[in-house]
């Protein structure tokens, strides 16, 4: 008799040292449906699909394929088997091809009797029709560090479609995808549904899973709460299953005044002629000043040059009212500004040390004992101080910051800037794959921070985060300053769009 579900998980546990991460969580998923894996950062729902895919060995639980049980102990086994996985942290190849990262681990070969070579023509064209399938119109010979994050994510969907697979698992897809790229990902996901496929989709994005879930499992601490067919649920009653108490007023009231301008920053331009081009702006103190544009506006090329990674051919930085010159980013820490970055796994954690070195490094300079021997003791205060005012969920700041979710090691990057004690502090996607309750956590960090004085600039995607948010908002397109807007009253959705989209 055939199974009524194309995959189910039972009874899976999984720990690691000093916490248990997995404690008898269950997950049963249809064929031709898109099923919905919720719950908060540290909730294990990356854990328990990093079990399915082969990535963690599971302490104890079972996988069955349309009814039939099976083993996965690699990740190449789990595609043989028709798993595919989109991760919610990319790691590309970035100095290889899009067809080279697309094909990396299955490359096609020529014989030449018995020598191998990689079938370099039949790859680009493989390639070339798979990003089609996605509407992707990218290269396939373009060199991977050419496109923006967004476009990476879409060459990693196109990839797990590639695989032709029965089980395709979506870990956070649409985190730095535009409006557009998302429409896309949901058509191929609908022409996956037609096919039978069955799709587990992770996300934090309340509408997306209203509009694109048939069912919803929600998990809490490692453990199974329960699933539910998705058009019964309001998104209330998610959030309070997701978190155990009900959550209202996310963004906290905008009751602060900004005071005098504590940076001015007058026709700053890139190198590149396509990057940004002569942005002026200002920033008070205990302000939130919000940026806001479409992908590829240059809003994060912009924060960048300001924090001295990128190369400037003109403009004035003036702090304090001083000029200072920011070559690189001690000359931007120097001057009281830190930046806390889009892309957590690629330039935010040091994925192999620990809670305490990712957060101390910013401070190790301050806490020496003789002018060369670290201070450990003052240090592990401020580690300690930093994982109770932001409740990271760790066993000890010893722990490796690899093995906290992806919400947890943004709570460690916010806490890294915030012993390092900024006056002005860039905050470029500060939310991105970190879920509800964990997102109030950081906008009440943020407001606490915008009342002590500090000045804060928020890029984010996130309208409705950029409106609740913001003080101010300034929007970019296409590398250059479109408007400001001022007033509460002007702070709409349809504002920020006629602006972003001033070509």
């Amino acid at each position: 008799m055939a199974s009524e579900y194309k995959l189910e998980l039972r009874g899976v546990s999984k720990s690691f040292p000093g916490v248990k991460a997995l404690d008898n969580v269950q997950l049963a998923v249809k064929p031709g449906t898109v099923h919905a894996l919720m719950g908060e950062n540290g909730a294990g729902k990356s854990t328990l699909m990093k079990c399915l895919f082969g990535i963690y060995k599971m302490d104890a639980g079972e996988i069955y394929i349309d009814g039939e049980k099976t083993t996965i102990d690699n990740p190449d086994e789990a595609m043989k088997k028709g798993i595919a996985m989109v991760h919610q942290e990319l790691q590309p190849v970035l100095a290889r091809s899009v067809g080279e990262n697309m094909f990396l681990g299955r490359f096609p070969v020529k014989k030449f009797g018995p020598i191998q070579v990689i079938d370099h023509k039949t790859m680009y064209e493989e390639t070339g029709k798979w990003l089609k399938e996605v509407n992707m119109d990218f290269d396939p010979k373009a060199q991977l560090d050419t496109l923006s994050i967004g476009q990476m994510q879409s060459v990693e969907i196109a990839k797990a479609v590639s695989h032709d697979a029965k089980v395709i698992i979506f870990d956070e897809p649409t985190s730095s995808l535009s409006d557009s790229e998302v429409e896309a990902l949901f058509k191929i996901m609908e022409g996956l549904r037609e096919k039978g496929v069955a799709m587990i989709y992770i996300s934090h994005k309340m509408d997306e899973i209203k509009r694109i879930a048939d069912d919803v499992t929600i998990m809490r601490d490692g453990t199974y709460i329960g699933t539910w067919p998705a058009k019964d649920l309001t998104i209330d009653e998610i959030i309070a299953k997701m978190v155990g108490r009900e959550l209202t007023n996310i963004y906290p009231v905008k009751d602060r005044t900004p005071g005098e301008v504590v940076m001015e920053v007058k026709g700053l331009s890139s190198i590149h002629e396509k990057s940004f081009q002569d942005v002026s702006f200002t920033l008070r103190k205990g302000e939130i000043l919000g940026f806001g544009g479409l992908v590829g506006a240059q809003r994060t090329e912009l924060m960048e040059g300001l924090f001295g990674i990128r190369n400037l051919s003109a403009g004035e930085i003036t702090i304090h009212g001083k000029n200072v010159k920011i070559k690189s980013p001690k000359d931007a820490m120097n001057a009281g500004i830190g930046m806390i970055t889009e892309d957590r796994r690629g330039n935010g954690i040091f994925g192999c040390l620990s809670i305490k070195d990712n957060v101390g490094v910013s401070v190790y300079n301050k806490y020496l004992m003789a002018g060369f021997v670290l201070d450990h003791g003052k240090i592990n205060k401020v580690v300690d101080d930093s994982i109770e005012k932001l409740s990271i969920k760790t066993p000890s700041m010893q722990e490796h910051i690899s093995n906290l979710s992806g919400g947890n090691q943004q709570k460690v990057i916010v806490s890294r800037w915030l012993a390092n004690d900024p006056d002005i502090l860039i905050m470029d996607e500060p939310t991105r794959g970190i879920d509800v309750g964990a997102k109030h956590e950081i906008y009440e960090i943020m407001t606490d921070l915008a009342k002590q004085g500090k000045a804060i600039i928020m890029i984010s995607s996130e309208m409705a985060e950029l409106l609740g948010m913001s003080d101010r908002i300034y929007v970019m397109c296409n590398g250059k300053l479109r408007g400001e807007i001022t007033e509460e009253s002007d702070m709409t959705q349809e504002k920020v769009m006629s602006y972003a989209t001033q070509f």
